[in-house]
């Protein structure tokens, strides 16, 4: 692909990308703060050519048809989701992202929520600042020579299988779209056996039509034991109402939480904040504010990732 090297960058990165952009003789327009309404005259303005961002702005059909030079979407991620990557490739746009970059920061988010689960430790820090002393009550389980089931294969699914086999854990990985990854350390496997041996499921996959609500009542039913289940991906893929009423029969003994179906907490629906409301007071369920790939390290990684994908890209 070959254009005219001017990037409009539409939310917060680290300068790692734009002045290694501009020492490769891009022109770079950084406007972090800029709203969608913003971006859709300033793309009519600018003409860019490529068009970098993280979540806050949906690239639909409205975006696409307002800047005809575009050629190149950089997602400052992992996740997809906020892309028509449809339209776009209808538009001949190439979409890029950045899901090594993080992989690490999330594969450790991951570790630090199960063990945190399985040994009550925000829990006990809460009550013991409260003067509460109990020890019997936060006897914990171990995580050693548990089954822990890894939905996706991807960059971020591949560091958390890295990570649980220190732990002695039986690590079962099921992924739609790879055949042929597993080893004796990671079981590629079918959904079936995870059904009937997990004690702990993890979610590593992207928001799609397919995956959207794909943690429901029927799904959660199929566990054969009661499961610690994470969600690390997008809120969606679980639906919280079936997950309210796992935790309530003990389909689920215990879950975490970094992405909710609704993350704008300022704009829930009624039924939206029955449900967070019950999350938000349940000692089974742990959340963090989408922080996974939330890292000093991943920060700079991102861009360093872009930048090297951009550069590759303007030289074909």
């Amino acid at each position: 692909m070959i254009f005219t090297p001017k990037v409009y960058i539409v939310d917060d990165v680290s300068p790692i990308l734009n002045e290694g952009l501009s020492k490769q003789g891009f022109e770079v327009i950084y406007e972090p703060h800029v709203s969608k309404s913003q971006l859709l005259e300033n793309l009519k303005i600018y003409q860019p050519n490529v068009l970098v961002l993280r979540s806050k702005i949906k690239i639909d059909e409205q975006v696409l048809n307002a800047c005809q030079s575009l050629k190149l979407i950089a997602r400052a991620g992992a996740g997809m989701d906020n892309i028509n990557l449809e339209h776009a490739k209808q538009y001949g746009i190439e979409c890029i992202n950045a899901g090594e970059a993080n992989s690490d920061a999330v594969g450790d988010h991951t570790l630090g929520l199960l063990l945190n689960g399985l040994r009550n430790i925000s829990k006990s820090d809460i009550e013991v600042k409260k003067g509460i002393w109990l020890r019997e009550e936060n006897r914990g389980i171990e995580l050693s020579q548990k089954t822990v089931g890894i939905i996706g294969y991807g960059n971020t699914g591949r560091a958390v299988a890295k990570r649980l086999v220190g732990f002695g854990c039986k690590v079962l990985v099921y992924d739609k779209f790879l055949k042929g990854f597993g080893n004796e350390l990671h079981l590629e496997s079918e959904m079936e056996r995870i059904f009937e041996e997990a004690d702990v499921l993890t979610l590593h996959i992207p928001l799609t039509d397919e995956t959207n609500a794909m943690v429901d009542s029927n799904y959660l039913s199929a566990f054969k034991k009661s499961i610690f289940l994470m969600n690390l991906s997008r809120g969606p893929i679980v639906k919280t109402s079936a997950l309210i009423e796992a935790l309530e029969n003990n389909k689920v003994y215990k879950c975490a939480l970094d992405v909710l179906e609704n993350e704008d907490l300022m704009n829930l629906t009624p039924a939206q904040k029955k449900e967070f409301q019950f999350l938000a007071e349940s000692d089974k369920v742990i959340l963090t504010p989408h922080i996974g790939g939330w890292t000093l390290e991943s920060y700079d990684k991102i861009s360093a990732v872009l930048l090297k994908k951009i550069i590759e890209i303007n030289e074909k």
